[in-house]
């Protein structure tokens, strides 16, 4: 049997951010070939690419980059085709001065930086003003500060002599022509006017009429406005099961019916109401909750706010509840559980007894970008501009708009200052028994040693209890025992007591921090059985008293009882079956 080869993450990479260059029509026209050849003497010794004027492209494969950075540095290695830095010519060319070079690449940096595609692998300098000739001018007088480019410390711009065999090409036209047209699309697609094929300019919908209301009349929401995408398709609506709306925050698409008839007042507060959701993230604050149950809850919310407000009209059928001005979604989640058999007859703008908060993107795949801080900063800008021109809005609203612009500390960094504070760190001892190694140099001097006592050592560590059930994913697992691993050893912890249980506890003994995450065999993948492994860890006569435990399971567990300090470690979305009283970080 032929052995199956395994994939190449980096070259897996490098092919996705081909697909994300690709998809920009603008330098999709500039026709370069890619060259990844491990022997080629061209490839940059300490970066990632570099683009000659036969129109290849010549990538280092030992490097290793997300596809949105292999994204970034193809288009900045295809822009310097497009612009004419590196033109084929079938005679002699002057080679460019290192002020001329880094000239062009502070002006291909500077149009990425507008142009949207990829990330950077590195960190840029602020956008500098000026062409090439004036910036290397001045640069020759002032002096070249550091611009980077894709080739480390090297000239990502390379003149390759001229073959007979050889048709030189001008990448300037094509490149200049597909971006005028990419340009002249989307103004088209921005103003409504976007034409068929036919020629025949389309009528504007209802509903793109009601999202450019909300982008030129009203601030609030018109920076969330601007970054979203209507899907409107009959097809996909009737095949997810969407009666009117719904939203996916992390693609940042509202999917819509547009077989429905609906006034444009009423499509400005169906907007509205999906803007919302997205923009206070109510996906993610849902936790353990009902997802269903705490989506009823935020509609009250929204649809209150947006009828005081004034945005638009409320299309029949919608929740609202006047009872309930005042109070967050958590609170009215507290309120509507009790009477969960009438709840469920309630319809969201999905319809009823669904969701119009969709977990995945029902389309290709997108290169996103950072959605928290886009919703985040789109919400708190509009705040501001809405106080300046258009007045008060409900208190609830104002108090989560505040919230948002400061976000909760990532679950690892509380779990670092939990460690932080149960978990001491050794402290060393000198003593003149223990000559110090810097005395062979001045042996006249006698100097006392640095070493740790071994009851010190004993004395800093923890317990980690880890559910090795079947139901505990293998990244789940990675990703705990990795953020336990490191913040060991930052905090010179030289051991952890593990114990792994699933059936019946299984005890690894004290650990080494690099051991941790690395070789460690996980046993068991049984059902889940936490309470003999904390058992084991309590009763341990070389477990010291106070040490503290970690307890990692995906709450589906028994109820556990720990009579000593500790915390638990789950996964974003999941409970536990018990009020626990110790912190429970969850994992993202």
């Amino acid at each position: 049997m032929k052995p199956q080869t395994r994939p190449d993450p980096a070259a897996e990479a490098f092919e996705e951010g081909q697909r994300i260059l690709r998809a920009n029509h603008a330098l999709a026209s500039v026709e370069a070939k890619f060259c990844r050849n491990p022997d080629c003497p061209v490839q940059p010794e300490d970066g990632w690419a570099v683009v000659d004027s036969a129109g290849t492209v010549h990538i280092d494969p030992r490097r290793r980059a997300e596809p949105a950075e292999w994204a970034w540095v193809l288009a900045h290695c295809l822009l310097h085709l497009g612009f004419g830095h590196v033109p084929a010519a079938g005679t002699p060319r002057r080679a460019a001065d290192a002020y001329e070079l880094a000239a062009r690449c502070a002006v291909v940096n500077r149009f990425l930086a507008s142009f949207a595609i990829g990330r950077a692998p590195f960190e840029l300098p602020p956008p500098v003003a000026g062409d090439e000739e004036t910036l290397a001018a001045r640069w020759r007088r002032d002096g070249l500060p550091r611009i980077p480019g894709t080739a480390g410390r090297g000239s990502d711009q390379l003149l390759v002599a001229h073959h007979p065999s050889w048709a030189p090409e001008d990448w300037t036209v094509g490149f200049a022509t597909a971006l005028t047209r990419t340009m002249s699309a989307a103004m088209d697609v921005a103003g409504g006017r976007r034409e068929e094929l036919t020629g025949q300019r389309l009528p504007e919908r209802p509903w793109t009429r009601a999202l450019n209301w909300f982008i030129s009349s009203y601030p609030l929401l018109g920076g969330i406005a601007a970054g979203i995408t209507l899907v409107a398709d009959a097809e996909l609506a009737r095949a997810q099961g969407i009666a009117v709306a719904a939203v996916n925050t992390d693609a940042g698409e509202i999917y819509l019916n547009p077989l429905l008839h609906h006034s444009d007042e009423e499509w400005r507060f169906i907007l509205g109401h999906e803007m919302l959701h997205a923009a206070l993230r109510h996906q993610d604050r849902c936790g353990a909750r009902d997802p269903y149950l705490f989506n009823i809850a935020a509609d009250y919310v929204i649809n209150g706010w947006l009828i005081e407000m004034g945005v638009g009209e409320m299309p029949e059928g919608l929740l609202h509840d006047p009872q309930l001005k005042g109070l967050s979604a958590e609170e009215v989640y507290d309120r509507i559980v009790r009477d969960q058999r009438r709840i469920r007859r309630l319809a969201t703008l999905a319809g009823k007894g669904k969701s119009d908060l969709i977990g995945e993107p029902l389309g290709p795949p997108r290169d996103y970008v950072d959605l928290d801080d886009f919703y985040r900063r789109g919400l708190q800008q509009g705040f501001d501009l809405h106080q300046r021109e258009r007045g008060l809005l409900p208190l609830g609203l104002v108090e989560e708009i505040r919230a948002l612009a400061h976000p909760p500390l990532p679950w690892d960094a509380r779990l670092a200052r939990w460690f932080d504070e149960f978990v001491p760190s050794p402290t060393a001892v000198r003593s003149y028994a223990r000559p110090s190694r810097r005395q062979a140099s001045t042996p006249d001097i006698p100097r006392a040693g640095r070493y740790l006592p071994p009851e010190e050592v004993a004395r800093c560590t923890f317990g980690v209890v880890l559910d090795t059930s079947g139901s505990m994913s293998r990244v789940l697992l990675g990703k705990a025992l990795g953020a336990i691993a490191s913040y060991a050893a930052a905090r010179d912890v030289p051991a952890a007591r593990v114990v792994f249980c699933d059936a019946a506890p299984h005890d690894a003994g004290f650990l080494p921090a690099e051991e941790i995450a690395g070789r460690v065999r996980v046993r068991g993948r049984g059902g889940t059985v936490l309470q003999p492994g904390i058992d084991l860890l309590e009763r341990a006569e070389d477990f010291p008293s106070a040490a503290p435990i970690l307890v990692i399971t995906d709450g589906e567990c028994d109820v556990v009882r720990v009579r000593r300090e500790h915390a638990f470690l789950v996964p974003q979305g999941s409970g536990l079956p018990f009020t626990p009283r110790g912190p429970v970080f969850r994992m993202r």
